[in-house]
This record gives structure tokens, sequence and C-alpha cells, in this order.
């Protein structure tokens, strides 16, 4: 395969001539074999340039501009396609050709291929699969395939389903866990209400038992000081009437006759 590299010797454009001397200068830089061919000189050379590049890579007017890049026959691309290769590190895929062994654009390739088909032991593809092209008992690698999606989608609704995550406790150190997809703002909000309201009759609750106990407390407390006031008034009671029973007429006397002697 010859690379072919469509030029014009005689151009008049300075940045056409730098852009002819950066592609054959990085080409003999390669080692990569190229036949220059000149349009200026050669209106064979030009017609078949003009002929072979496609449509939809031709400027406005139609008439490409040198450099133009050709592997044989096939179209490989311009100066700006042919910068964009050498940035990519991608020169050889660009035109077509294998990369040498040991060039960065070759472990590049080989890192791509086994991304995509596995690791490489003894000349084969290890882990890889050699699906039958033959149908058998009516089944086809359609159906296969078919079956495998099924089974990716029902792993993941199985997977959307465990998936959850912890919300950050609130004032009352609750934990709340939500599921995570397929709710809606409207749910959680209506959720997130609910699990307000019941936390807060459940504080009321709280409240409420407490007073509760407070009272209890309070009534045990009066009553051995109530205990203590009637037996005071049952005394006092007892006292006084004592104190209103009629003196008889013996101690009457008894009380004269001390008195007399006291005289």
């Amino acid at each position: 395969m010859v690379i072919k590299v469509f030029l014009a010797s005689s151009s008049g454009s300075t940045a056409i001539k730098k852009k002819q001397q950066d592609v054959l200068g990085f080409l003999e830089a390669l080692k990569v074999d190229y036949a220059p061919l000149d349009i200026a000189c050669n209106e064979d050379n030009r017609m078949w340039m003009r002929e072979n590049v496609p449509v939809e890579k031709k400027p406005t007017n139609g008439i490409p501009l040198p450099p133009q890049i050709f592997n044989e026959e096939s179209y490989c691309g311009d100066y700006e396609t042919f910068f964009d290769a050498k940035e990519d590190n991608a020169v050889y895929a660009f035109l077509g050709l294998p990369p040498p062994p040991g060039s960065k654009e070759a472990k590049e390739a080989e890192k791509a291929f086994i991304l995509e088909n596995g690791p490489v032991k003894n000349g084969t593809v290890e882990n890889e699969t050699v699906e039958s092209e033959t149908v058998e008992n009516g089944t086809d690698d359609a159906e296969d395939e078919e079956n495998l999606e099924a089974e990716e989608v029902e792993e993941e609704n199985l997977d959307d389903d465990s998936l959850k995550r912890e919300v950050p406790m609130d004032f009352n150190g609750d934990e709340h866990t939500h599921e995570v997809g397929g709710e809606t703002g409207e749910e959680a909000a209506e959720e997130a209400a609910e699990e307000d309201a019941a936390t807060e009759e459940k504080v009321a609750k709280e409240e409420e038992e407490a007073v509760k106990d407070t009272e209890e407390a309070a009534e045990d407390t009066k009553a051995p000081v109530k205990q203590e006031e009637a037996q005071e008034e049952v005394e006092d009671d007892e006292a006084k009437g004592e104190d209103d029973q009629p003196v008889s007429e013996e101690e009457e006397e008894l009380r004269q006759l001390e008195e007399e002697e006291d005289e």
C-alpha cells in the first residue's frame, strides 16, 4: 500500500506550503513510504484528486485544496484531519496502516483491544465465547439476546428496589429510611409530614404522662400532711372537751380548802 500525498509545488499560499511541509515531515519522521503527487505541474493528478475527494469533504466551492492524502484509491483526509489524528496518536489508523510493534499507537491499540475483548494468551483471547450461527430446536442467537436483555432488566429492577439511603436523624433522634428511585417529590413530602405528625403526637403523649406523674406525686405528698392535721384536730377536740366538763361538789370543796390553807 502506497500513501499518496497530493501537493502544489508552485503554490503562492504560505499556509498551504506550511501544511504540505508538516505532512511530509511527519511521514518521513515515522518512516512511512509515500508518493508526492504534484497537481500544479500535472493536470491528471489534479483531476484525479478532485474527482476522488468525497463530496462531503469538499469545500463550498467544490475545489479541494492540497494537501490531500490517499491510501492507494482510499481517501484518508486533508491537513485538518491529519493534524487531529497526529494529536490523538492515531496517524497509522488515519492512513489505514498497521502501527509498528512497540509504537505508542500500537500500545494504545492493544489496550483498547484488551478492554473490549479481554487479555490475550498464547495468541488467543481468554474468556472469548464463540456463538454458534446455526439454528437449533427453533431457537437462534436473537432469542438468546432477548432472554439476556430480559434478565438484565430484571436485575436492574431488583437493584433499584434494594437501593436505600440513610437520612440524618431528626430533632427527636428518630432515623428514617427512604427508598431511592421511583418515589416522587409529593410522596416523599407526604411521608415526611406523616412522620412529623406521628413524632408530635408521641411528644404530646410523653408530656401528658409526665404531668400526670407529677400530679400523682403531689397527691402522695399531701396525704401525710392531711393525716397529721386531722390528728391534731382530734387532740384539740379532746382537750377542749375535758375543759368544758362540769366541776363536781367534792372537787369544788377541795379547791376551797386549798385556798383557805394557802391564806
